[in-house]
């Protein structure tokens, strides 16, 4: 998550994070604090259990993609790709930009792959949390499910 500033939404993914056996990363700032009562709402009782890792800045997490070996997939209303015809692979990480903003152009030149998931030609863009969930779907599906992990 790139500079979440929807507490709920941070919550929501966090949750589904933890009920896949996922893991999360987080980009700050963030534009809320992390004892936000609506974080803890959203994210219920699943929040201790996450698997979370903070970055303190976007250069600190492309240190650690690059570190790792990691392929960065950015979802994107201005991706070409549909996340359909994408081929995903156990070491990519999936990325949402800002609920507010996206991601700013350097981030968006920076990352390895970007994805977009069709939309009808009135709407600007699907909630962070749905969309996360609807490519991770996908790519779950592509590499056997979360049964596989």
């Amino acid at each position: 998550m790139f500079q979440p500033d929807i507490p709920q939404n941070t919550g929501t993914l966090l949750r589904m994070a933890m009920c896949l056996a996922i893991s999360i990363d987080i980009i700050k700032p963030c534009g809320f604090i992390f004892t936000d009562r609506r974080l803890k709402r959203a994210g219920m009782n699943y929040l201790n259990d996450a698997d979370v890792t903070h970055h303190d800045s976007w250069e600190a997490f492309r240190e650690f993609v690059a570190e790792e070996e990691r392929r960065l997939i950015l979802l994107s209303t201005k991706a070409q790709t549909i996340y359909t015809d994408f081929s995903y692979t156990e070491n990519d990480i999936l990325m949402v930009g800002r609920e507010s903003a996206g991601v700013p152009d350097h981030v968006f030149n920076a990352v390895d792959r970007r994805v977009r998931i069709s939309m009808s030609k009135n709407a600007r863009s699907l909630n962070v949390a749905i969309a996360a969930a609807i490519v991770l779907g996908e790519g779950l599906r592509q590499l056997k499910g979360p049964s596989a992990l």
